[in-house]
């Protein structure tokens, strides 16, 4: 599949996958009928990734090395948001093997008019298997807080699983630097402009290979941040909450921010 027919751009950040992330390209491959390509962000080149794809058939799939110019999964993902040029954009879990099956889904959802599209662990028909207990009771509370009283449309908001268009990542500017908080960031954001947001069920079960580079006690403090911003948005009124969402100009004579 040539990258110059891609509708959609598979970012997978992996971390010493291994053997792993040749099943992934399996599922992907086997499932996913929508023309992409993944691009794979990695850290360094001694990572085992790298030599597992380079051993394995991938089938025709389109697939990119893209390394990242720092260190960690949020710079690993902006890196693939800077080679990515599809239409629509999905940050997938490198250890994720069960959810292809989704994909044309979100992309589906995204063509009909949703800016982002998010798989959810937490609404009827999704499923979150085997987690640590901190992380279930931090998960499922922030969630239900952020759904039930903050009004964000979905049940998952800190799922960092997500489908983006590339107007979401073309005009809102990504402030966060750590993890995977520039997903629910530009959630929050989505919400304050009035964009159309969207969840479907998908799966997650605790990995059983590979290493997990979610921190979720470490990077409270920048989720709450975004946290914050989401009840703001519903509780004081655009006009009372001094961040702002700046867009690029609609035209030469104009120039367009959420008051």
């Amino acid at each position: 599949m040539s990258s110059a027919g891609a509708k959609l751009d598979i970012i997978i950040p992996v971390y010493n996958e291994g053997a792993g992330i040749v099943r992934v390209l399996d599922a992907l491959r086997s499932r996913v009928r929508t023309p992409f390509r993944v691009l794979i962000c990695y850290d360094f080149d001694e990572d085992d990734t790298l030599p597992a794809i380079a051993g394995a058939d991938t089938g025709g799939i389109a697939v990119h090395l893209v390394k990242n110019t720092g260190r960690g999964p949020h710079q690993a993902i902006m890196a693939g948001f800077a080679e990515s040029a599809a239409p629509f954009v999905l940050v997938y879990p490198a250890g994720d093997d069960f959810n292809a099956g989704i994909v044309d889904q979100l992309v589906s959802r995204a063509e009909a008019g949703a800016d982002i599209v998010c798989p959810s662990r937490l609404m009827k028909g999704g499923r979150m298997v085997g987690a640590p207990l901190l992380k279930s009771v931090i998960v499922h509370a922030s969630n239900f807080a952020l759904h039930h009283v903050a009004g964000l449309p979905t049940h998952d908001a800190s799922n960092g699983f997500r489908l983006f268009t590339r107007r979401v990542l073309d005009t809102i500017p990504i402030e966060s630097t750590e993890g995977f908080t520039y997903s629910i960031e530009l959630l929050v954001k989505s919400q304050r402009l009035g964009w159309r947001i969207e969840e479907v069920p998908a799966s997650w079960y605790e990995r059983s290979t590979g290493t997990s580079r979610f921190r979720v006690v470490q990077w409270l403090p920048a989720y709450l941040r975004w946290f914050l911003y989401a009840f703001a948005t519903k509780y004081l009124g655009r006009r009372d909450v001094p961040r702002r969402v700046h867009l690029p100009p609609a035209d030469p004579a104009s120039h367009l921010t959420t008051p």
